[in-house]
C-alpha cells in the first residue's frame, strides 16, 4: 500500500492510488547546509539508540529547532524503509488521517516518522494497541512541538512503549569551536537564528518567528484558541523578568486577568519549550526559603528580540545583561545534564542564596554562582548556601575567567571548560 521514504536531497514519499508527496527540504543557504553537515547532535546517539530498543521515540522541541532533519539522520542508519508523514502538509494529513489505523497497521514493518504529531492527538490513542499487538523496536519516530501532556485531547497513556526526548536549540559544545560563545548567546541556537548572515538577518527572523509563535503557532499546537495580544504582551513581560521570581498575581493585574489564567499560559508557552521554570531548592525544613521559582526565555536569542536587542554590543549595555547571561549558562548546563540530575535554584530569606545547585537524587552535589566579570566577587550568601548544602564541588562560571581554584572545593572557570570538563566531573 504504501512506498519507500528515501532521506536523501529531498524527502519523497510514494503513496498508491496515483499519489506522489514530495517534501523538499532543500535549504537556500549553502552556508547553512555546510553548518549544519559539520554538527552532530548530541542527542542523535540516544536517540537512536533508544528507536533501536524502544517501539517508539518522541523527539519534543519548539519548531524550527531541527527536529526534522534529526529524524532524517536517523533514518539513514536503519535498513527497513521509512515513511514520512508531516501533518502540516494537508495531503499527507488526508492520506494518513483517511484510515489511519490501518495505514499504520499494514507497514509495520517500516519506521513511520510522524512530524507534527499533536496536530492529530487522537494518534496517540491508536498507538498503543499497535504496538501492543506487533512488539517490535524502531516502529515510530514522531516529532512534536508541545509537551503531549498538555495537548488537548491526548489522554492515552503510552508507558513502557514510548521514550520522549527533548531537542533544545544548538548548544555551545555541539557547535564547531570557531562558532564564538558571545554570536552563540547573543542569537541563541535556532540554527537559522544562528547562521544568519548579520545581525538585522537574526532580528527579522527572530522577529517573524515570535510573531508567527504568538498569532498562529500556539494556537495550531494545542488545538485552542488564546488570545494573541494578551499572549504576546505575556511573553514580553517574562522577558522584561527574566531570571526573576513568578508572581501569578503581579502579571495578572497588569495583563488584566486573574492569576490561574496567567499560569495557564505559562503551562502553554512551558509546554512549547518557549520559557523555562526554575524550581526552588527547598528540602531543607529548617531554612525560611524563598518557594517560587524562577523564570527564564528557554532560548537567549528569542529573549534579546522580545526586548529589542540588536546587536551585541548593544546587549552588554543593556541592564538585562546580568540576567541573560545567568540565563543562558543555565540552559547550557540543562542541555548537558545527564539522566538522574535535576537542578534548582536555592535561596533563604538571611541572604543565602546560589544561582543553580545540580542534584542527584534531590541530594545536592554541586553549588554554581553565575557572574558576568571575569574577576568577581563572590558574596557571603553564596559560602552560606554551600554550607546550607554541604556541597563539596563548588563552581563560579564566568564567560573567559581562567580556571583557578579559589579554595578547597570552590573553582572559577569558563563556560566552555565547565561544559567540557567539570561537569562530567559533577555527574559522573
Amino acid at each position: 500500500m504504501l512506498g519507500l521514504f528515501r532521506p536523501n536531497k529531498y524527502f519523497t514519499c510514494f503513496l498508491s492510488n496515483q499519489v506522489n508527496l514530495k517534501l523538499s527540504f532543500k535549504f537556500t543557504w549553502l552556508n547553512f547546509r555546510i553548518f549544519v553537515d559539520m554538527i552532530t547532535r548530541f542527542a542523535f546517539k540516544a536517540i537512536l539508540h533508544r528507536l533501536q530498543k524502544t517501539p517508539a521515540v518522541a523527539i519534543l522541541g519548539p519548531r524550527q529547532v531541527g527536529k526534522t532533519t534529526l529524524a532524517k539522520s536517523i533514518s539513514k542508519q536503519f535498513k527497513k524503509d521509512v515513511l514520512y508523514f508531516d501533518l502540516e502538509n494537508p495531503r499527507h494529513e488526508a492520506v494518513l488521517m483517511t484510515d489511519a489505523y490501518t495505514l499504520l497497521e499494514d507497514n509495520k514493518e517500516k519506521l513511520i516518522i510522524i512530524d507534527e504529531i499533536q496536530r492529530r492527538p487522537e494518534l496517540f490513542t491508536y498507538l498503543r494497541p499497535l504496538i501492543d499487538d506487533y512488539r517490535k523496536n524502531s516502529r515510530f519516530l514522531l516529532l512534536g512541538s508541545a509537551s503531549p501532556q498538555l495537548v488537548k485531547g491526548v489522554s492515552e497513556s503510552l508507558a513502557g512503549r514510548i521514550h520522549y526526548a527533548d531537542l533544545s536549540p544548538l548548544y555551545l559544545n555541539e557547535l564547531p569551536k570557531t562558532t564564538a560563545q558571545d554570536k552563540l548567546w547573543f542569537r541563541g541556537g535556532f540554527p537559522k537564528a544562528l547562521l544568519a548572515k548579520k545581525d538585522t538577518d537574526y532580528c527579522v527572523w527572530m522577529d517573524d518567528f515570535i510573531k508567527t509563535y504568538t498569532e498562529r503557532d500556539l494556537n495550531d499546537i494545542y488545538g485552542i484558541n488564546l488570545p494573541r495580544t494578551v499572549v504576546s504582551s505575556f511573553w514580553k513581560m517574562l522577558a522584561h523578568h527574566h531570571g526573576g521570581l513568578y508572581n501569578a498575581e503581579m502579571f495578572g493585574r497588569s495583563l488584566g486577568i486573574t492569576s490561574p489564567t496567567v499560569t495557564k499560559y505559562l503551562d502553554y508557552l512551558e509546554g512549547a519549550f518557549l520559557v523555562r521554570r526554575l524550581p526552588s531548592y527547598f528540602v531543607n525544613a529548617k531554612k525560611r526559603l524563598i518557594k517560587a521559582p524562577k523564570i527564564y526565555i528557554a532560548d537567549s536569542g528569542i529573549l534579546h528580540r522580545l526586548i529589542n536587542i540588536d546587536t551585541v554590543s548593544d546587549l552588554k549595555t543593556n541592564p538585562v545583561v546580568g540576567a541573560s547571561w545567568e540565563g543562558f549558562v543555565i540552559e547550557q548546563i540543562r542541555c548537558n545534564l545527564p539522566r538522574g540530575f535535576e537542578i534548582y535554584f536555592y535561596r533563604t530569606q538571611n541572604g543565602a542564596e546560589a544561582d543553580l545547585v545540580i542534584t542527584k537524587a534531590l541530594k545536592p552535589v554541586a553549588c554554581i554562582e553565575i557572574k558576568l566579570s571575569n574577576t568577581p566577587k563572590i558574596s557571603d550568601g553564596f559560602y552560606n548556601s554551600i554550607m546550607d548544602l554541604e556541597t563539596t564541588t563548588n563552581f563560579v562560571i564566568t564567560p573567559r575567567a581562567d580556571n583557578i581554584k579559589l579554595s578547597k572545593g570552590l573553582t572559577l572557570t569558563n563556560l566552555s571548560l565547565f561544559l567540557s570538563k567539570h561537569q562530567n566531573e559533577v555527574t559522573k
